[in-house]
């Protein structure tokens, strides 16, 4: 996991430990802003969002919660860290080159 932490912040995310975290909280501007942007469906995803996040100047905080390990992931860990290696390079040269780009959608009350 130190290799894809290291590709995570080299890439994607400077800033944060645990990119992968499943619990993520959003105020409704921020998923607005963030989720209508997100590209990525796959494993990667938290890392695209945020991404996005920091591009548009998000705050960001790791709070630490209680969490519970569920047996029986479908994490494949060497074709989904393959996988999400590719992702992470992905979202970096795919904003990069504008291919992909963010998108500011109007506020709502």
């Amino acid at each position: 996991m130190y290799g894809f932490h290291f590709l995570v912040w080299f890439f994607c995310v400077r800033g944060i430990k645990d990119t992968q975290c499943g619990f993520k909280l959003f105020t409704r501007e921020a998923a607005l802003k963030t989720f209508s942007s997100l590209h990525v469906e796959r494993w990667a995803f938290d890392v695209e969002l945020l991404y996005i996040a920091q591009c548009f100047k998000i705050p960001i905080a790791e709070v630490a919660v209680n969490w519970t390990e569920i047996e029986g992931s479908k994490l494949v860990p060497f074709w989904s860290w393959l996988q999400m290696g590719r992702d992470l390079i992905a979202i970096r040269l795919r904003y990069i080159t504008g291919a992909w780009k963010l998108h500011s959608p109007h506020k709502t009350d």
